[in-house]
């Protein structure tokens, strides 16, 4: 591998504000501005950077012009004070690897990239497409993502591709905390990042070193301070905080995720979270009444803390 690269940290895959208008896609317009303001707030309150364009969120959405001024947008935001990882997913090789080329152009740090979808793609295939990828020379956080992927990068796997040099880092989302370990005793100079929101703590816990997260948009400070509490070793603490959290979080490795943190979003006041394009569409009115309970359980919770 090149020189160490250091992902640690919260690293918010952020959520993308949207306006009407009824000239855009399916009526509703990229908010730039709003975006760069909760850019901002994620600063503000202690996250190591932002990852604009998670694969799995609004990414594919969006236009191609949409998609690379998002990434242009985060990188003039956050300039020198923290890190952009942006996203780069495309079904074949060659799609991946001219996005991660102009996100390297436009300024980010680093990329997150799935494996091939649409099929199951073989072991072949998946090192295949990542070699495409490293060829240009950013920093590679791999996402494992096997429930929406159907592919699933196993710490064998992973061990194979961090041969790769600009391999640096794992999301891990696979729900199985024990891989944390496995993946480092196999691939021991690969970061593995938690990417679970309800594994959290476990994660960290077990030696994660940063954290590729979706509920932090809603709570950022209570975020960072859930894994400064475990990297300072104070244990007992971070989990009476996660505990809290984590009703909220669960929503994070549910289908409706985007909204759910959109809705959470808006509850806590601070950004704005506001609609989704399809194909996503609104919540069901029984989630909605179940994230709007977590939520405002969380944000109760919250204002008794004494502040830190």
């Amino acid at each position: 591998m090149n020189q160490r690269f250091d992902l640690g940290g919260v690293i918010v895959a952020t959520t993308l504000a949207f306006t009407p208008d009824d000239s855009a896609p399916a009526g509703l317009a990229v908010d730039y501005d709003r975006f760069a303001a909760h850019c901002e707030l994620l600063l503000d309150n202690g996250c190591r950077g932002v990852g604009p364009n998670g694969s799995l969120g609004e990414y594919s959405s969006l236009t191609d012009d949409e998609r690379r001024r998002v990434v242009q947008t985060a990188v003039r935001t956050v300039g020198d004070r923290g890190l952009v990882v942006a996203g780069v997913h495309g079904v074949g090789s060659h799609q991946a690897r001219q996005w991660a080329e102009l996100a390297a152009q436009d300024g980010a740090d680093a990329v997150l990239l799935l494996p091939p979808t649409i099929y199951r793609a073989n072991r072949s295939e998946v090192l295949a497409h990542y070699a495409a990828v490293n060829e240009v020379g950013i920093p590679i956080m791999v996402y494992n993502n096997p429930f929406d992927t159907k592919v699933d990068l196993t710490p064998d796997l992973l061990a194979e591709l961090a041969q790769l040099e600009n391999v640096v880092a794992v999301k891990e989302f696979s729900g199985d905390v024990r891989r944390v370990l496995e993946i480092k005793e196999l691939a021991p100079d690969l970061d593995v990042i938690a990417g679970a929101d309800d594994l959290l703590f476990e994660s960290l816990v077990a030696g994660a070193t940063g954290w590729f997260a979706g509920y932090p948009n809603a709570f950022p400070r209570e975020a960072v301070e859930i894994y400064t509490l475990v990297a300072d070793g104070r244990i007992a603490e971070a989990r009476e905080l996660y505990s809290h959290l984590v009703p909220a979080f669960r929503w994070d490795s549910r289908t409706e995720f985007v909204q759910a943190i959109k809705l959470s979003i808006d509850l806590a006041g601070q950004s704005y979270g506001g609609p989704t394009r399809p194909p996503r569409g609104p919540l069901s009115a029984e989630h909605e009444a179940q994230v709007r309970k977590d939520t405002e359980a969380a944000l109760s919770y919250i204002a008794t803390r004494t502040p830190r």
